[in-house]
């Protein structure tokens, strides 16, 4: 059963590309007292993902933030350094946190986790947006329609807000 608005995020370890390495992270530190919107993407460097979901956060960063959220975080079932590149390549790396998700453990665990075989990528993410308040879940937007980014995107997002 996928998580819902009240829910609390799982705890479970992420990675997140640094300058020594991947850097272990763990979800409940991360969320601790923090308003922080969180997106996931079936996966880093896809066409949905990078030219159409991750382009609208990092456009409206400055507006997100404005509204009184402490970080945009992007998390896909990709390694750490695939998520740096992909960080770096989108020039988004000083706005967004990239988080990987490398074995799909916090996917599964969210059960938002979605069997991509049949496109030749394997065990992903849903795409999906929230707004966490202190690691629980105050807003969800689960994209329905492959390849679509409207109902999880920053438009929908700021008008949460």
């Amino acid at each position: 059963m996928p998580i819902s608005v009240g829910d609390r995020l799982p705890d479970v370890k992420l990675k997140k590309a640094s300058p020594n390495g991947a850097e272990e992270i763990g979800v409940a530190d991360f969320f601790a007292g923090r308003r922080i919107v969180l997106f996931g993407v079936p996966g880093a460097f896809t066409p949905t993902c990078s030219n159409d979901h991750l382009p609208g956060f990092v456009e409206n960063f400055d507006a997100i933030t404005a509204r009184g959220i402490d970080a945009i975080a992007v998390v896909s079932v990709n390694d750490a350094h695939v998520m740096g590149a992909w960080a770096r390549f989108t020039g988004a790396e000083d706005r967004l946190v990239f988080l990987a998700d490398g074995n799909g453990t916090f996917a599964r665990a969210l059960g938002l986790d979605a069997d991509l075989s049949d496109r030749g990528l394997g065990q992903r993410s849903r795409r999906f947006s929230m707004i966490v308040e202190d690691g629980v879940v105050k807003k969800l937007n689960l994209e329905e329609v492959p390849g679509k980014a409207v109902t999880s995107g920053a438009a929908r997002i700021l008008d949460q807000l």
